[in-house]
């Protein structure tokens, strides 16, 4: 029988339950790999017959103790990321049998390193200039020299059948999740940026196919119902439309989407890491070529601002603007990311003058310390779009 943490009993309801969940997946024999990033490419796991399960720290509960080895000016997903484990309080990284990182960050390269000493962890290196001539091709030979950790930690062979089924099943997901992101296109809302948010971030913990389709199936046809229900409605005042992009958001949810949201506007998508952008173009299905090159190329089309140049994230960007009708774009950056903090300059340049919106960029961290002035700001902000 697998053991659970000492503190088990300790753990709210909620919590246990994860663990319990986790377990039960266990003790089928089926492995488990935490992931962190929309760079890992989920095929290889799902061919290998494991599970993935998202790893990324969302809440400021166990900042403190990863504070005890990690600088206090750092990143809060990269803290709260280690301050889980360290404190096993994650139920999914607790029964992970290996845990996959990747090169899109400096500070996530080093708290590797120390989660090292804990689990057993594998990095994916990324080529940071996906246009150069040799990228695809050095990102095919890390997903070769992935796909040979895999079948040796699992002792597994991952055949071209395998992994076609589980490229087949992820483009399914894409294709679900990218219909259920489309219902923020309509005009008035039938769907919270806050639900979806929630929705997308709860994925991350679905462990089967078939239960990822059917969330994702259900909260579609309930968009729909609204849909529906509102046609014999009289429309209210119209809301502003806001897409939020930069860094993930799972951690400041409460005090930012949810803020918006009640002060009366409208969240109606994101161009974020779990947003439509890295479902938009799916890997290619064609028999002839081979899966693990036609999955480099397509998860070297992402567009993070780890790349240089990052001119996808502009033309994501443009095209998400004109299709989701937006007003407006709100960037948010996390404390100590230093990417997206850099670029933001470029993101408000392109904004307001290209595109001829209005721009607000709010830097924050998990604390609720500064909900009161995020509140005040987003006022000032909501005042200024134009409806």
């Amino acid at each position: 029988m697998l053991q659970l943490p000492k503190n088990f009993e300790s753990y709210d309801l909620v919590r246990q339950a994860g663990f319990l969940r986790a377990k039960a997946v266990k003790e089928k024999g089926i492995p488990m790999v935490g992931v962190f990033c929309t760079y890992t490419p989920k095929e290889l796991i799902m061919a290998a017959g494991a599970v993935s399960v998202g790893l990324c720290g969302m809440s400021e509960e166990p900042i403190a103790a990863a504070e005890t080895k990690l600088p206090k000016n750092l990143c809060p997903l990269i803290k709260s990321s280690y301050g889980f484990a360290v404190s096993e309080t994650c139920p999914y990284f607790y029964f992970s049998d290996l845990v996959v990182g990747e090169t899109t960050c400096d500070g996530k390269k080093k708290m590797y390193e120390l989660l090292g000493q804990l689990k057993d962890v594998y990095v994916i290196h990324l080529p940071h200039s996906p246009k150069r001539s040799k990228a695809v091709e050095y990102f095919y030979q890390e997903l070769l020299d992935f796909k040979k950790v895999l079948e040796d930690k699992f002792r597994v062979e991952i055949t071209d059948e395998k992994l076609r089924k589980a490229i087949h099943e992820a483009n399914e997901e894409r294709a679900a999740m990218l219909r259920l992101y489309g219902l923020g296109k309509m005009n008035p809302a039938v769907i919270s940026g806050y639900e979806l948010s929630s929705i997308a971030n709860g994925l991350d913990f679905q462990f089967f196919h078939e239960e990822r389709m059917a969330v994702m199936n259900q909260a579609y046809q309930d968009g729909l119902n609204r849909l529906e229900a509102s046609k014999a409605k009289p429309q209210g005042a119209r809301r502003p439309r806001l897409i939020i992009t930069g860094c993930p958001i799972g951690g400041v949810r409460e005090k930012i989407i949810k803020a918006v949201e009640d002060l009366g506007a409208d969240v109606v998508s994101f161009e974020i890491c779990s947003g439509p952008r890295e479902k938009q173009t799916a890997v290619d299905e064609n028999p002839e070529k081979d899966p693990l090159w036609a999955m480099a190329e397509k998860y070297l089309q992402i567009g993070c601002s780890i790349m240089t140049p990052n001119d996808s994230r502009l033309v994501t960007l443009e095209n998400m603007v004109r299709e989701y009708q937006a007003d407006a774009v709100l960037e948010v950056v996390l404390q100590a990311c230093h990417t997206y903090n850099v670029e933001s300059y470029t993101i408000k340049r392109f904004v307001t003058d290209s595109l001829k919106k209005p721009y607000y960029m709010l830097e924050t961290d998990y604390s609720k310390a500064d909900s009161g002035q995020i509140q005040t700001r987003l006022e000032a902000f909501l005042e200024t779009i134009p409806c």
